[in-house]
């Protein structure tokens, strides 16, 4: 069997890079996240995106030879990269739990400066209302509906699972569900 190359992907606060990490430990893979290819370097982060045909061209820069673990979200703008995989893993969780996920990673992460007074409240409070519009049908950017007409296209085995439990369990439900050696 080909080195496994996966992609996990879901809505923000699944915690598909937290699994993409353990399962490139685990299974001795890089782990490559979006978000590194997707946004350039900045401060306040996350405001400035890099142009699509770069975001690709990063992306697939990243990636070796042989296996490898993508993490996040590049439907669009990293189908080259992702053509390349052999099997996918969409991550699923309530709005309620990604949302308080999400607001310990972002406190963890960004600590004052998204608190009341900070120079990022205002992005922090956006990024929020954006990552919980994901279930509605008409949201802009990535949203369940145009992950799941997407997921309908892809010729590699796809694995769903609710991203509950501990990380390690998942890691083993991936192994087993997509039946890697």
């Amino acid at each position: 069997m080909p080195a496994p190359r996966l992609y996990l992907t879901g809505a923000s606060g699944t915690g598909t890079t937290t699994l993409g990490r353990a399962l490139g430990a685990r299974l001795g893979l890089p782990h490559v996240d979006t978000d590194d290819h997707f946004w350039l370097s900045s401060d306040p982060p996350f405001t400035h995106r890099r142009a699509p045909h770069e975001r690709g061209a990063s992306l697939e820069a990243a990636l070796g030879a042989d296996g490898w673990i993508v993490t996040g979200a590049c439907e669009g703008w990293g189908d080259a990269a992702i053509s390349k995989v052999n099997g996918i893993v969409f991550l699923s969780l309530n709005r309620a739990q990604r949302l308080v996920r999400l607001r310990r990673r972002e406190a963890a992460r960004f600590g004052p400066r998204i608190l009341p007074g900070g120079d990022m409240v205002e992005l922090h409070r956006g990024f929020l209302d954006w990552a919980m519009s994901y279930d509605d049908a008409d949201a802009p950017g990535r949203s369940r509906h145009r992950q799941e007409a997407w997921l309908e296209r892809q010729r590699a085995p796809v694995l769903r699972l609710d991203a509950v439990g501990a990380v390690n369990d998942m890691v083993q439900k991936v192994i087993e569900g997509l039946q890697i050696t």
